[in-house]
């Protein structure tokens, strides 16, 4: 290819390269070719290199090696050579670069230039890539240009006005009185240009938003006669006079009109003349209509209006554009929360959205679905999420089913009602519910006494079912645990009843138990279901002891742990076993994780400690940390003691699993403090003090009191106790397992000690915790305590 070939000539020969290589070599070529004619002196062909290179900087090539010639080019006194200048100084420069400094004294020559063509030229470039130092620089000129008698000039600067203002805000009062004037005009690109200018001005400075409120009676002319004028083939698109201009027009209007009472009543009328008036069938009318009802929204326009504007995204939603469907319905998310009675009325439009094949349009009309539930409506529109809910895509699930239990929560008509949608949400879309889910519908069966039948029968049959649903199991084992004599009763009258045999029960929880599609903690609620039927069923109590021994060697510690503990139930404490696995109390919400002694309707009887001592049983820590405490005083030479007690307890946190979350069920009784305390442990900047609170004649509640010294915050603080056999234990939840830095805080655990026989007291605590990345274990024996004891 020769170096001096034609454009047309290098586009062909490029287009024909069948290879990536072989284009690049075509590419290399013509540069190198470009390069060395650029060094030699001014032979014509300045112009035809720089629109080659231009050509090459659009398909990606670097061309920068360009740049200085735009700058020669454009200081030429040749229209055509200006031309290809300017437009390279508009690809290949940016205000960052240096060279753009140079084309400044250019472009203000080049602005007071005879042809109106240069004139041009100089302002689209000003407009395009002026730095803040030439917008300084150059915008008294474009001022005067905003003045000039010629359209096309004030057109092409009032654009550049809007970059000189974007650029620098503060250059924005030297344009205001010219911005205003150019509203007489007649040209369409003068108005358009004036529109977008006074739009910038007002949305930067609040003064000149106040004096370009005047304007209001002027721009609603203006608008007017772009509505009501006929047939104009300069201005016409699809039918609408001019949809561009109209549509700044009501994007000012909006502005001028927000917050204020004045500009919104001048507006009102011609919103309403638009929205009547416009062609909706095509796009550009669509364009119009949809700029209005934002209008209509933002202003303080009248309701009569709003319905009006409501009832145009009513129509927007059976268009067969897509793109429309999706801004009408981003816009109805907007106003259903102040128009929600007016957004009402589409409902079955919106609806019918979630089944569009458009994702994006499916998200959306289920946002505004979810967005529509009202106590009025909740049954009818429930239904018909549900129905989406069994055939939407993955990844709208897990969104679909939090929208549904919010509305569920918020608007349910009854109890039974509520609760019959959880389980066919938990029975559909089981793996995609939130985490908290099991806990929430647990605390609303507790709360609803008259429907245990009904509830404990329905999970029962959809645990005979599926045990997929790893979450709908959780909640059948933990209410069937609960409530196993009512389902063998086979009494219920909501629902037919069926006649369950003990065995039936047990096969279905065995049958979860040993399944390899159950979790962990899936196991640990039915191994707890098991437990909890030894004390609602009479035939099978020793079936559910060889299930529950079985499990004392599982591979799991967690399920070892509550296996063990049952197991000891069923022998040493077998007399405790009825009170310890009673049924838990009604669980207050407005608490979570604890009742404190009260239930949803009032305060419940105080109950034994004996009773409430076995409650804690489900705790998460590594067997290797508990095993060893079973036994920590086993050779104090104690004689055991027949007392129905357990006598160790851990402090650590509790599982989410059957009951787990009902710990601290005597916090709520006052106490005493007494100020004397002593110090039991002090290491490694971690100090705890044991204090006594209250003694009575065989109890005593002692409190120790964790604090930090240290720069860093100590993490995973974990207290661990035992007792004599004779002694019974039971500890309170911890105030938390991080102790503050620098003594800023302090992580407290309350003990409650029993001693009928009052034997001689001793107690052996452990404490482990993380300071800076390594754990820290330590054993403490304490001997004396700052009161007398026995």
């Amino acid at each position: 290819m020769s170096p001096s070939v034609r454009l047309q000539e290098m586009i062909r020969v490029i287009r024909g390269a069948r290879t990536q290589g072989e284009e690049r070599g075509v590419i290399q070529r013509e540069c190198a070719a470009i390069r060395a004619q650029f060094r030699q002196a001014d032979n014509g062909t300045r112009s035809h290199n720089l629109a080659k290179l231009l050509y090459v900087h659009m398909l990606g090539y670097p061309a920068h090696f360009g740049q200085m010639e735009c700058v020669r080019l454009i200081a030429s006194p040749r229209y055509n050579e200006k031309r290809v200048g300017y437009l390279g100084a508009m690809m290949l420069l940016d205000e960052k670069q240096d060279a753009s400094l140079l084309i400044t004294n250019s472009i203000k020559n080049d602005l007071s230039h005879s042809s109106q063509y240069v004139q041009s030229l100089a302002l689209c470039t000003l407009g395009c890539m002026g730095s803040a130092e030439m917008c300084r620089d150059l915008a008294p000129e474009i001022d005067r240009l905003l003045r000039a008698s010629n359209s096309y000039i004030k057109k092409k600067a009032a654009l550049c006005a809007v970059h000189i203002v974007r650029k620098v805000p503060e250059l924005g009062e030297l344009f205001t009185p010219a911005s205003r004037s150019l509203l007489s005009e007649k040209n369409h690109g003068v108005l358009h240009g004036a529109v977008v200018l006074i739009t910038e001005l007002c949305e930067r400075n609040p003064e000149t938003l106040e004096q370009f409120r005047k304007a209001v009676p002027e721009l609603v002319q203006i608008m007017k006669g772009l509505v009501m004028s006929g047939y104009s083939p300069e201005h016409n698109v699809a039918g609408i006079s001019d949809p561009f201009l109209q549509v700044r027009i009501l994007r000012l209007l909006r502005i001028l009109g927000r917050n204020n009472e004045t500009a919104s009543d001048a507006v009102n009328d011609l919103l309403a003349q638009v929205a009547t008036n416009t062609d909706s069938s095509k796009t550009a009318g669509s364009a119009v209509l949809y700029e209005t009802v934002l209008t209509v929204m933002d202003i303080k326009s009248e309701s009569g209006l709003r319905v009006l504007a409501v009832n145009i995204l009513g129509r927007f939603l059976l268009n067969n554009d897509r793109n429309i469907r999706y801004i009408s319905m981003t816009s109805l998310q907007k106003i259903v929360q102040t128009d929600h009675n007016a957004v009402q009325r589409h409902r079955g439009t919106i609806v019918d959205c979630l089944k569009d094949q458009d994702a994006s349009v499916k998200r959306r009309a289920l946002e505004l679905s979810l967005a529509l539930v009202s106590a009025v409506n909740i049954r009818s529109l429930m239904k018909e999420l549900l129905l989406f809910l069994s055939s939407c895509p993955p990844e709208l699930r897990a969104h679909t089913t939090s929208g549904i239990f919010n509305a569920a929560e918020r608007y349910a008509p009854s109890q039974r009602w509520h609760i019959d949608t959880i389980l066919h949400v938990l029975t559909t879309a089981g793996g995609d519910v939130r985490d908290e889910t099991v806990p929430n519908l647990i605390q609303l069966i507790t709360t609803a006494t008259e429907l245990h039948c009904y509830t404990v029968h329905k999970l029962y049959r959809a645990l005979i079912a599926d045990i997929s649903v790893q979450s709908l199991v959780q909640v059948a084992c933990w209410c069937i645990g609960e409530y196993g004599d009512l389902l063998l009763r086979g009494e219920c009258e909501e629902t037919e009843p069926v006649q369950v045999a003990e065995d039936d029960v047990l096969d279905a929880l065995e049958t979860v138990l040993q399944s390899h599609m159950s979790s962990p903690a899936t196991r640990g609620f039915a191994l707890t279901a098991t437990m909890k039927l030894s004390t609602r069923i009479t035939h099978n109590v020793d079936r559910i002891r060889s299930i529950v021994s079985i499990y004392g060697s599982c591979i799991d510690v967690e399920l070892q742990q509550r296996a063990v503990e049952y197991n000891a139930l069923f022998k040493k404490y077998d007399h405790m076993r009825a009170a310890v696995l009673e049924r838990m109390p009604v669980i207050d919400k407005s608490s979570p994780g604890h009742t404190n002694g009260e239930s949803a309707g009032g305060s419940i009887k105080e109950m034994e400690p004996t009773k409430r001592t076995q409650e804690v049983v489900l705790p998460q820590e590594p067997a290797n940390q508990v095993c060893d405490l079973l036994d920590l005083l086993g050779g104090s030479g104690e004689p055991p003691q027949p007392s129905p007690a357990l006598s160790t307890t851990m402090l650590g946190p509790v599982s989410s699993t059957a009951g787990g979350d009902l710990l601290d069920l005597l916090g709520g009784l006052d106490v005493t403090p007494v100020p004397p305390s002593v110090i039991v442990y002090e290491k490694n900047g971690v100090t705890l003090k044991l204090q006594t609170d209250r003694q009575t004649d065989t109890g005593m509640t002692i409190t120790l009191t964790a604090t930090n010294s240290t720069d860093r915050e100590i993490t995973s603080l974990t207290l661990q106790a035992a007792v004599p056999k004779s002694v019974q234990l039971q500890m309170k939840a911890p105030s938390g397992d991080v102790i503050p830095a620098h003594g800023l805080g302090q992580v407290t655990q309350t003990v409650l000690l029993n001693n009928p026989n009052k034997v001689s007291l001793k107690m052996r605590v452990r404490v482990c915790y993380t300071s800076q990345d390594f754990v820290c274990q330590d054993t403490v024996q304490i001997d004396s305590f700052p009161s007398p004891a026995w």
